[in-house]
């Protein structure tokens, strides 16, 4: 008999021999994030692609990739991938948690990173109310702090004249003024005109909106609303606003709620109505001039 060396499988090793039988070491898949533009075979489909980004769909992390006649597929992200002829197991890309800084501030202007405050100027913008003063800080407290400009309460225009005598404004020393409905015909309208009669050309700028509280110049729709409820006279405005949305209003503490509710809805500038946002411009550029 002739003796068969190789065995009936000549790709087995000879396990009862002392040969040494050869064997390619088994490659091993090391994590690769799925950077953008990385090009990636999955080894299933033969499918090759860069990859375009990495979403969540479905609950789990998918990559999509775009070969090179503009097709793109999507994939689970995990094992199965070879990139430069090496497995892989894609992950998610790292990216930084720190936020980038704002460009811009709540009111549009440019924003200018750790920016110290300036000293106070002599000159001043008066608001009604510590609501409006609120608002005004949200959206333009970056501003006036780089420019210098001090809000204060007025508490009621129907102090502006004698508030406006124990300041007594001048060149260097400016006071503009929001005031809320400050419409044609107005009482508001009336008291101001006379206040700032008594003042020196130049000196003084009063400005306002046509709604009867700070409130309605925040857009409805952040409140999903189509349009601020209109309250019949002689009924107290936040009050019959509050009942008209549903929302407690027995008490002050009511009303400081809701507020805030309305005020965190503001984010920036674009949540305003444009007949505020032009005021208070104006009368940042009249002080600080």
């Amino acid at each position: 008999m002739t003796d068969d060396r190789y065995g009936s499988d000549v790709l087995s090793g000879d396990r009862s021999s002392n040969r040494t039988t050869h064997h390619r070491p088994a490659r091993t898949s090391r994590d690769q994030p799925a950077e953008r533009g990385l090009v990636v075979e999955d080894v299933e489909t033969g499918w090759v692609g860069a990859v375009v980004r990495v979403e969540k769909s479905g609950g789990q992390h998918v990559v999509v990739l775009e070969d090179r006649r503009g097709r793109t597929r999507t994939f689970r992200l995990g094992p199965g991938f070879w990139v430069d002829g090496e497995p892989v197991v894609l992950t998610a890309p790292v990216t930084s948690r720190a936020p980038a800084r704002p460009t811009r501030t709540a009111s549009g202007s440019v924003a200018v990173p750790d920016a110290p405050a300036r000293v106070a100027r002599g000159s001043r913008i008066w608001v009604e109310g510590k609501h409006d003063a609120e608002l005004v800080e949200k959206v333009w407290g970056d501003d006036l702090r780089v420019e210098g400009v001090v809000v204060e309460l007025l508490d009621g225009v129907d102090h502006l004249a004698e508030a406006l005598r124990d300041f007594r404004p001048t060149a260097d020393r400016r006071v503009g003024v929001l005031v809320d409905h400050l419409v044609p015909g107005s009482k508001e309208s009336r008291i101001a005109a006379e206040a700032v009669r008594g003042t020196p050309a130049g000196t003084v700028l009063v400005l306002g909106h046509p709604y009867v509280d700070v409130w309605q110049a925040v857009r409805p729709e952040r409140l999903g609303l189509t349009s601020w409820p209109t309250i019949e006279r002689g009924t107290e405005w936040k009050r019959g606003i509050l009942r008209e949305l549903g929302w407690p209003a027995d008490e002050q503490a009511d009303v400081a709620r809701a507020w805030q509710r309305i005020l965190r809805s503001v984010r920036s500038y674009a949540d305003l109505e444009p007949s505020l946002l032009g005021r208070v411009e104006e009368l940042i550029d009249f002080v600080t001039a």
